[in-house]
C-alpha cells in the first residue's frame, strides 16, 4: 500500500506526527481556499487554517469516522474558527489598536516557508523556548480554543495582558521563523 492510498480516517487514527503532516499536505491548500473566499483576507487566511489544524492535532482522537468524512471534520472545525473569528474580530481589532500591535502581513514567501515548516518534526519546539506565561496563553487560547476572557479569568490577569502574552509569543515564532529562511 502506498501513501497515497492511505485514508484520512487511518491518518487521523495513527498518532505519529507522519500521518497527521500527510493529513495536513492534504487539505491545507483546501482550508486556506475555503478561509480566503470567505474573509477576503489572505493573513486572516492563514491564521485560521493554523488555528484549525491546531485544533484538529488536538482533537483527533474524538474524530468519529461513522459520523462523516475526515474531511467534513476538519470543515466543521474551520467553519467554527470562522464563526469564532467573526465574533472576536471587532474586539480584538480595537484591542490591538488600543495596544499599538501592528498587523503582520504574510507574503508567498512567508506562506511557502509555513507549508514547509510542516514537514520539520521540530516545528512546535519552539513553543518550549517562550516565556511560560506566553506559553500557557499560546497553548489555551490556539491550542484549546478558549477565548481570552476564559484565559485571563484563569491566570488572574486582564484580557489585553492574554492578548499581549500570545501576540508576543506569535512574534517570537515568526522572528525564530525568519532566522530559518
Amino acid at each position: 500500500m502506498t501513501v497515497t492510498d492511505v485514508c484520512d480516517d487511518e491518518l487521523l487514527a495513527g498518532h505519529d506526527v507522519a500521518s497527521f503532516a500527510l493529513f495536513y499536505r492534504r487539505h491545507v491548500d483546501a482550508m486556506l481556499g475555503f478561509f480566503s473566499r470567505r474573509t477576503r483576507d489572505a493573513e486572516l487566511a492563514a491564521d485560521l487554517t493554523a488555528e484549525t489544524f491546531a485544533a484538529a492535532l488536538a482533537a483527533r482522537a474524538r474524530y468519529k469516522p461513522e459520523l462523516g468524512s475526515a474531511a467534513s471534520w476538519l470543515f466543521a472545525i474551520g467553519m467554527n474558527k470562522l464563526v469564532d473569528a467573526q465574533r472576536r474580530g471587532r474586539a480584538e481589532r480595537r484591542a490591538q489598536r488600543r495596544l499599538g500591535m501592528e498587523r503582520i502581513e504574510l507574503d508567498d514567501v512567508d506562506i511557502a516557508h509555513i507549508d514547509a515548516l510542516g514537514d520539520d518534526p521540530g516545528v512546535l519546539a519552539w513553543l518550549e523556548t517562550l516565556d511560560p506565561a506566553q506559553r500557557e496563553a499560546i497553548s489555551a487560547h490556539v491550542v484549546d480554543e478558549q477565548s481570552y476572557g476564559e484565559i485571563a479569568e484563569r491566570q488572574h490577569v486582564s484580557q489585553a495582558a492574554v492578548r499581549k502574552r500570545v501576540s508576543r509569543g506569535l512574534a517570537a515564532a515568526r522572528a525564530r521563523m525568519g532566522s530559518r529562511r
